[in-house]
């Protein structure tokens, strides 16, 4: 029982953490007008390892509040690529800002940068405040009768077969669309795009994959959901390697702009 309910309290996290992963670059690019710092490919491989994902939650008739979270995933990516070609479009049609000024100040220079300690304080702080919805959530449910009923009868074994392979797709895409905006941030110097996005990611899917391994441990549980453990423990890899290069290139603005100050004060 102790381990269904640690199981159960995990799982909320997690979702508490993937109802928000969304939020801040969608913010990011409405600030900037534009949607650049994102790769297009890195967008449309994680829409399509959703939708594998929200195909498996139906086939598989999991609870509504999981199909329905699969299909609130799916639109904030079709809302990324929506910003991404809207400001496109916006700076071709001369009704939006130049190339440039999305990603630079008018001046040609980098947005002053927030310093890491306050960005490592600020991810702390965001970091209790989801933990702390998803254990609200968890005991809200515990104390009002939710459960999670098994479907009334199991799938067919084409059915199971199907939604095997629908989980193996959705975390090949998963890790599959890191490698694009990883390769991308090389060249933008991770302008543009929200750490947060990784950052409740990696506690997205830390959390996820943990509720997993704190339920069961047994041989047939675990080869039975290898798929959306696999995507989502090794995706955690190539989201700590975004967060290795945004905070490495932030650092080098912080000690250029340092560099700046002191020339301009002798």
């Amino acid at each position: 029982m102790l381990d269904g309910d640690f199981s159960s309290m995990l799982g909320w996290i997690s979702i508490a953490s993937w109802v928000v992963v969304y939020t801040p670059q969608i913010y990011e690019n409405y600030t900037l007008q534009s949607g650049e710092g994102l790769s297009v490919l890195f967008v449309i491989v994680w829409l399509c390892g959703d939708i594998c994902n929200l195909a498996g939650a139906a086939l598989g008739r999991l609870l509504p509040t999981v199909i329905i979270l699969a299909v609130y995933y799916s639109i904030c990516d079709i809302i990324l690529m929506f910003q991404i070609y809207f400001y496109r479009w916006k700076r071709v049609s001369g009704t939006g800002p130049d190339e440039e000024t999305p990603l630079l100040n008018r001046n040609g220079g980098s947005p002053a940068p927030v310093s890491v300690t306050a960005l490592v304080l600020r991810y702390i702080g965001a970091l209790l405040f989801v933990f702390a919805t998803g254990v609200l959530a968890w005991w809200i449910s515990s104390n009002t009768g939710y459960t999670q009923l098994p479907p009334k009868s199991p799938p067919s074994a084409t059915v199971s077969w199907i939604i095997q392979i629908l989980g193996w797709t959705s975390a090949v895409c998963y890790l599959g669309s890191r490698l694009p905006q990883i390769a991308k941030n090389f060249r933008t110097r991770c302008e543009g795009l929200s750490p947060a996005l990784f950052y409740f990611a990696i506690l997205g899917n830390v959390t996820y994959s943990w509720s997993i391994i704190a339920k069961s441990t047994e041989r047939d549980y675990l080869i039975t959901n290898a798929a959306w453990l696999a995507g989502s423990a090794l995706t955690v890899g190539f989201d700590l390697t975004v967060l290795g290069q945004f905070f490495y290139y932030r650092s080098v603005r912080l000690r250029q702009n340092a560099g700046i100050d002191n020339v301009d004060r002798n």
